[in-house]
């Protein structure tokens, strides 16, 4: 008995497994005539030949680092977490060709001939984001052994876009000034507050009104310190780029005469490595000419 095309089809959709059914009906109701719901979506692609950066700042992190007994006024632990974090998300999107990060925010800096997610803006802060925020969960422990994790933290963030190697350049000099200014005035307070016995309100108002130098007075006469001499991760931040590494791993080795023989076998990789030094000067940039893209272009 003959059976028709249209027969035979329906005896094939029938033997297909409820999976493969599914999948075939939602195939379908996307040439539905509720497709239309797509023109709501906004196009966010980023300017071509733009650097995109990605800022990511921690949501009411005064409270979380209070609740975690982060130490003041730098925890080295939570600043260490802070990093391994954004090493994740470089690993992760290897078109991020420099990252600076201080504090409770990290900026990633997208080449300007990045396609990743087609430039869409949304993808490219919710990538960063999510990697990130799950980042910092999971490395947690690493950091906090004895410290439990209360509750996940937050991260938000932002797109901008910089159409010049000296508009990146002055917006990475930005972060580190902040960065300056922000760990000098803690410096002080921290220290009028658990060597000196003051309270906050106290402490905020000795330092109202005063200058870099009226800090750094202080830190010298009242509690000996140098502040040129403190930590650079502190006072500088954190960079993180690419770079190329010499690995030396041991290989076993058939020679031409059926020996096996266990040989070092040397070879170049990428890896993303961090340094605490001056963005605002010139040196670090003449070190690293291969971050920055040729203006011209």
């Amino acid at each position: 008995m003959l059976i028709s095309t249209a027969s035979r089809f329906g005896l094939w959709c029938c033997s297909l497994t409820p999976s493969v059914r599914l999948f075939s009906r939602s195939s379908n109701m996307a040439k539905s005539k509720f497709e239309y719901v797509r023109n709501f979506e906004t196009d966010d692609t980023c300017l071509r030949n733009c650097y995109i950066v990605v800022r990511l700042d921690g949501r009411n992190f005064h409270k979380f680092a209070e609740q975690h007994k982060f130490a003041k006024p730098n925890d080295d632990r939570a600043l260490g977490l802070m990093t391994r974090s954004a090493r994740s998300v470089m690993e992760e999107l290897e078109d991020i060709v420099v990252a600076y990060g201080q504090s409770d925010e990290f900026s990633f800096v997208f080449k300007r001939s990045s396609t990743w997610f087609k430039r869409r803006a949304s993808k490219l802060m919710t990538h960063v984001a999510s990697q990130f925020s799950s980042s910092y969960v999971f490395y947690w422990k690493e950091f906090f052994e004895n410290q439990p994790l209360l509750y996940p933290p937050g991260f938000d963030g932002r797109v901008v876009l910089y159409p010049s190697n000296r508009n990146l350049r002055d917006y990475l000099s930005w972060r580190q000034a902040d960065c300056h200014i922000n760990n000098l005035y803690n410096t002080v307070f921290w220290m009028l507050v658990q060597r000196k016995g003051l309270s906050t309100t106290q402490a905020e108002d000795r330092l109202k009104g005063t200058l870099a130098g009226d800090k750094n007075e202080i830190l010298f006469t009242e509690f000996g310190i140098n502040y040129n001499n403190e930590s650079a991760v502190h006072k500088k931040g954190t960079t993180l780029i690419w770079e190329k590494r010499d690995e030396t791993v041991i290989k076993r080795m058939k020679l031409p005469n059926g020996e096996e023989k266990d040989m070092p076998v040397t070879r170049s990789r990428r890896r993303v490595e961090a340094y605490h030094c001056d963005l605002i000067g010139e040196q670090f940039w003449e070190e690293h000419p291969d971050i920055l893209e040729d203006d011209n272009c």
